[in-house]
């Protein structure tokens, strides 16, 4: 069971969900979705970073682990919008998605990424779990300014 997350529309971010003053648990698996594709994995030696710097990002326990956290979409943030792009994208979030089969908590997992409006991709994720039940989501990625259809 995790922490659960709540999605705040006016200040467009997501935050720690609390109920009665206390922590909201969650068990239907979409905070972990959440940080799965939200948060940066470490780029792979052969990545072009967006920035052309050497900041390669990544959480600094993966150091301690052989499983990677997070994904690798942070790397697609100043490209065009395109559906190479979009094919990308799809293979990060499958990478980010991966353990939830690994760990044998689902079966399948689906990612279409598609053109939600000018500068924005949404992720539209399938995970098929043992039990038979299914969790989908929608998951808007923004792109920086500098990029357009």
């Amino acid at each position: 069971m995790d922490i659960g997350l709540s999605y705040d529309a006016d200040a467009k971010c997501y935050d720690l969900a609390i109920v009665d003053g206390d922590l909201a648990p969650d068990a239907t698996l979409e905070t972990a979705v959440l940080l799965s594709l939200y948060t940066d994995r470490r780029a792979l030696d052969e990545d072009v970073l967006p920035d052309g710097g050497s900041d390669r990002r990544g959480w600094w326990f993966d150091a301690y682990t052989v499983r990677p956290i997070g994904s690798r979409l942070w790397l697609i943030s100043r490209e065009k919008d395109v559906d190479q792009v979009l094919r990308r994208a799809e293979q990060y979030a499958r990478e980010a998605l991966t353990w939830v089969i690994e760990d044998g908590i689902a079966s399948a997992v689906d990612v279409e990424a598609i053109h939600a409006r000018r500068g924005v991709m949404q992720l539209i994720v399938g995970i098929q779990r043992i039990d038979g039940s299914v969790l989908e989501g929608r998951y808007d990625y923004v792109w920086g300014a500098t990029n357009g259809l």
